[in-house]
């Protein structure tokens, strides 16, 4: 009996699975300190907002300059809440983007290990199984044009919801900052 793996061959397959390892910790990590920055900002800047603002309904004299100081208000709370939610998906993309990159390499691997281990196999195979040998490799073929289309499919799914999200949001700004700049019209209170 032929031993097909090496343990030459196993200490590299081991070294490569804490490779990756590591990677995929060092990815989120660093995902996950992009986010604790992000919320850090932002919630400094949500509690200097939040001062002035108070400060400024403080200083109103009348319910005319409260109702326009709230409308000339609303418009920065949703740009920086748009942002915010943009820097979020970003993050979330790239994070994405890394993962499938390892884990594309992974496949890749995996897929040229299996197709060394097979026809390292074919060649000890006895007579007359090159059939069988042909259909595994068939079979592996298949399934890779398989997991090629989902992964197209996937990015171009991934590539739409982004452009949708990028324009909603952008419309919903539209539509809020055109609201903010009417006037507001009605009765003045004594």
């Amino acid at each position: 009996m032929t031993s097909f793996v090496t343990p030459e061959q196993f200490a590299a397959s081991n070294k490569a699975g804490v490779e990756t390892l590591l990677s995929i910790a060092n990815t989120a990590f660093a995902s996950a300190e992009r986010l604790a920055a992000l919320n850090l900002n932002v919630g400094r800047a949500v509690l200097e907002d939040s001062v002035n603002n108070i400060k400024a309904l403080l200083s109103v004299k009348d319910a005319q300059e409260f109702v326009s100081l709230q409308s000339s208000l609303a418009q920065p709370a949703l740009e920086k809440a748009v942002a915010y939610a943009r820097n979020l998906y970003e993050i979330s993309a790239q994070t994405q983007e890394e993962f499938s990159k390892l884990f594309e390499g992974q496949f890749a691997e995996a897929n040229k290990n299996v197709a060394a281990a097979l026809d390292k196999a074919a060649k000890s195979a006895p007579a007359g199984s090159d059939v069988a040998v042909a259909a595994v490799k068939s079979a592996i073929a298949a399934a890779n044009s398989a997991y090629d289309s989902i992964n197209k499919a996937a990015k171009q799914v991934a590539e739409i919801a982004e452009a949708n999200v990028a324009a909603a949001t952008n419309a919903t700004v539209k539509a809020v900052g055109a609201t903010a700049a009417k006037p507001v019209v009605g009765k003045k209170v004594a």
